[in-house]
């Protein structure tokens, strides 16, 4: 078999593992990886600028400067590669970055990597039928780039295979809310959020109440005169700070005040949107067929593979996941498929498995967005790609220590992240005391 070259977008957490396995395999591939960026890490590349870069691109990192994980390191790793021991379990941004960065350098990807490249546009060379697997350039892709230093000057190269690992993080999903044009007030969205200090003494409403709107509105209650933690869900049933209070969505914004769904009105000097991200792909042509309506990416089979084109591969879109270990095996299935250790269904079967999880969800209530929300659900799906593709699971015990953090953040988000674990073996764990 030819080796084939095969593209990276990416080299963020998910773009390092594809070049790790691919590379591992130099008999059949060939990674290319582009990166906007002049170092890997992707969105753990903290910024304390927002807007545009100096090369006029938008910066891509929504970290903020307090930032710590809100999963233990002992089970946010790589299979086979842990952070440092010396390490507390729940990390700073800049731990998650240098543990990426000694990634790179300890499987020697650096040498794969195109940095300060930006991808200007992905195109496919010729339409494939499923299950069928491109065996050369001339039935796969064409990736034109650019230099971010040098944007005028383009180029084009051809790869038998692309991953997708551009993350969504990057462009802020906004609600119109009514009212917002008269509201005197700042609006700033949490991919623009870095210090708490920036609001001393204000009246800050933090809108959403998923992991990250939460760890923000706790955040920024150091240095807030008061947070009104807004969302639709149930009450949080938490310990929070004295200066956070819990309240129902918002109706309408005034100029100086904000009314909840719940008829009750507090005066607020900024409203702070914690209410997700667009997926956005900027660089797929109308021929790669990709439809991202309402947050939800069509047509994938295992929320990965384009069922149309299966020499593509969007790595990392899940939601509500433990993002590392997910990764792997999502790049690891992919390879299979290319190296055809596993031959994909047919084109009908595909969509039919797709529609299945899709309706599964709607009859579950859920809404069109949450397509590729997992949560509990990513435990069968980690094991389904294993078994599919005979590659090993992920241990259980990564499984057990998540659900139980889990059961600690619900009880106490404000101090859940002082306490330490410790895996003991392939499904246990044991706590070691908190932070003092």
């Amino acid at each position: 078999m030819a080796v084939k070259r095969v593209a990276v977008i990416g080299a963020g957490a998910a773009g390092l593992c594809a070049v790790r396995h691919l590379k591992a395999r130099p008999d059949l591939f060939e990674p290319v990886c582009f990166e906007l960026n002049s170092r890997v890490g992707g969105t753990w590349i903290y910024n304390d600028k927002t807007g545009l870069d100096e090369h006029g691109i938008p910066i891509q990192s929504s970290m903020y400067k307090n930032l710590r994980t809100n999963l233990p390191k002992e089970v946010m790793a790589f299979p086979q590669f842990p952070f440092k021991k010396s390490l507390p379990s729940f990390i700073r941004h800049e731990d998650v970055l240098a543990y990426l960065e000694s990634y790179a350098e300890h499987y020697d990807l650096y040498k794969h990597i195109k940095f300060n490249h930006m991808v200007q546009n992905v195109t496919p060379e010729k339409k494939t039928t499923p299950p069928v697997v491109s065996k050369n350039t001339e039935d796969g892709w064409k990736v034109t780039y650019c230099d971010v230093r040098k944007q005028d000057v383009s180029y084009t190269e051809e790869f038998a295979a692309i991953f997708v690992c551009n993350g969504h993080y990057a462009v802020p999903l906004s609600p119109v809310i009514d009212g917002q044009d008269k509201f005197r007030g700042r609006v700033i969205h949490s991919h623009n959020y870095r210090h708490s200090e920036d609001f001393t003494g204000q009246r800050v409403v933090c809108l959403g109440a998923a992991a990250s709107g939460q760890d923000i509105a706790i955040d920024v209650a150091h240095s807030a005169y008061m947070v009104y933690l807004s969302h639709n869900k149930a009450p949080l049933q938490t310990f929070l700070p004295q200066n956070v209070e819990q309240h129902s969505g918002i109706q309408r914004l005034t100029e100086k005040s904000v009314i909840f769904n719940s008829g009750e009105e507090r005066e607020v000097d900024v409203l702070l949107l914690c209410t997700g991200y667009h997926f956005h792909f900027p660089f797929l042509s109308g021929e790669c067929q990709v439809d991202t309506t309402d947050e939800r990416i069509t047509p994938l089979y295992k929320h990965l593979i384009h069922i149309d084109f299966p020499t593509m591969a969007f790595v990392g879109i899940l939601k509500t996941i433990c993002p590392f270990p997910l990764f792997e095996m999502q790049v690891k299935f992919f390879v299979a498929t290319l190296d055809s250790t596993f031959k994909l269904p047919s084109k009908e079967k595909m969509l039919e498995d797709t529609e299945i999880d899709f309706k599964m969800r709607q009859e579950q209530g859920l809404p069109r967005r949450y397509a590729h929300t997992m949560g509990t659900r990513q435990w069968s799906y980690n094991d389904e790609l294993a078994d599919l593709a005979n590659i090993e699971r992920i241990p259980k015990v990564v499984q057990n220590l998540y659900d139980g953090v889990h059961v600690m953040r619900v009880k106490d988000i404000a101090n859940y992240k002082k306490i330490n674990y410790e895996l003991i073996d392939s499904e246990t764990y044991k706590e070691l005391g908190a932070e003092t």
